[in-house]
């Protein structure tokens, strides 16, 4: 066959194919049109209620405690200073050595003090052969006056003098006493019982009466008192609470408290606050409380920085909720998310008392059985519906109310205890 009628052939097969494809695809639409027609459009499926974890509120016995910075104290300090001036010829005490009420510590040169009182003793002596000689004289005056032996002026003077007598003769008992006062304190003792700091002084130097420097100090450190303070503000906060019945006293007796040491270890034996403060510091606008320690180990000295945990009372029905499921608006108010009985997911403005581990005490806002949002807060809005499911207590990283009968709650350095409140 010759090429141009291969090529013509070519082409008229070519065309034809094109026609077919055309067909084809028109047939396929023209099918398609008629099955939309004949078809119903389906309904899209209805959206799931989110499931949110959520907090079912519960009353707890809660007790409640506070913990205070605070400070040792010595209850009773004898700073030692002589009472006469001399020089020191002995140390008698071992220093940081318990020391015993008369104990003598110091002894001074007595020399000088020995003789005053010798001469003191001498004067005395003196005056009472004057006395004894003038009484007899005034005896026998009134005796002769009687039969007009002798004048009354005669008797009188030497009644006169027989009192002067007397009297010389107890200035002179009380120079000689205060030569004795004056030789006892070359001895210079402690005046209680207790525990001697570091000597200032060593033998031969010379002390003055009554100087500022004292030689040592003794300190009575079983038991020892720890001094704390607390804002005005939290004992206002403290009898408001009282007063609307949302706490109870402790046994008015019996106030306790813990100490906590320098290296954060517990210290062994426990405390009695004794003593709250009445008056207000205007500096710093704080109530001074007062606790004794026993301290038989002597492991607390004064002047140690402590820590104090005191009990505050026991609220009886307490509601905490979980930190996470509280927002603070810019205006420092709190919120939380609620699920309703109908599932619904509502606002609630709440007000909110201290921190207590990682959950708020609830003052306001919510009661006993409601059941706020713990997880999922940021899948949901207000007013949804949704599927709550309870979150363990493990899971939300609080203690199980079982565990403990009176759950222990500590919170911020800034209240009193309800023992103290008077």
């Amino acid at each position: 066959m010759p090429p141009s009628a291969r090529h013509a052939s070519f082409v008229d097969r070519f065309r034809g194919l094109r026609i077919g494809w055309a067909l084809s695809l028109a047939l396929a639409g023209l099918l398609a049109a008629g099955c939309s027609k004949t078809e119903a459009p389906k309904a899209a499926a209805p959206a799931q209620p989110r499931e949110v974890g959520v907090v079912t509120l519960k009353p707890e016995r809660m007790a409640f405690q506070t913990e205070l910075s605070g400070r040792t104290v010595a209850p009773v300090i004898a700073e030692i200073r002589p009472q006469v001036g001399g020089i020191v010829q002995k140390r008698l005490f071992t220093e940081g050595s318990l020391v015993k009420a008369g104990q003598v510590l110091y002894q001074l040169d007595p020399a000088t003090f020995e003789a005053a009182h010798a001469s003191a003793q001498a004067s005395v002596r003196k005056a009472q052969t004057t006395v004894a000689t003038t009484r007899n004289t005034a005896r026998r005056n009134a005796e002769l006056v009687k039969i007009d032996a002798i004048s009354q002026q005669v008797n009188d003077d030497s009644q006169a003098l027989a009192a002067q007598a007397e009297a010389d003769l107890a200035v002179a008992q009380a120079s000689a006493q205060t030569a004795r006062i004056n030789l006892g304190y070359t001895r210079i003792v402690s005046p209680i019982s207790g525990w001697v700091a570091l000597s200032t002084v060593t033998p031969g130097a010379l002390v003055t009466a009554n100087q500022a420097t004292a030689l040592t100090t003794v300190q009575q450190l079983d038991p020892v008192h720890v001094h704390v303070t607390q804002s005005s503000a939290e004992l206002l906060r403290l009898k408001r609470e009282l007063a609307a019945g949302r706490m109870q006293r402790g046994d008015s007796d019996e106030a306790p408290i813990k100490l906590l040491l320098e290296d954060s270890s517990t210290y062994p034996h426990a405390g009695k606050l004794t003593f709250s403060g009445v008056t207000v510091d205007a500096g710093t606008g704080s109530v001074t409380l007062r606790a004794v320690v026993p301290n038989p180990e002597r492991l607390l000295m004064p002047g140690m920085y402590v820590r104090a945990v005191l009990q505050e009372g026991i609220d009886e029905a307490a509601l905490l909720v979980p930190q996470q499921s509280v927002t603070r608006a810019p205006d420092g108010s709190a919120s939380t998310l609620v699920v309703t009985a109908e599932n619904k997911v509502v606002k609630r403005q709440i007000t909110v008392g201290r921190a207590i581990g990682n959950r708020w005490q609830v003052l306001k806002g919510l009661a006993a059985g409601e059941r706020v949002v713990f997880d999922g807060v940021q899948r949901v809005r207000v007013g949804d519906t949704v599927k709550p499911v309870d979150v363990p207590a493990a899971d939300t990283g609080v203690t199980p109310t079982g565990a403990s009968p009176v759950p222990v709650a500590s919170a911020t350095p800034n209240a009193v205890p309800a023992t103290a409140v008077r």
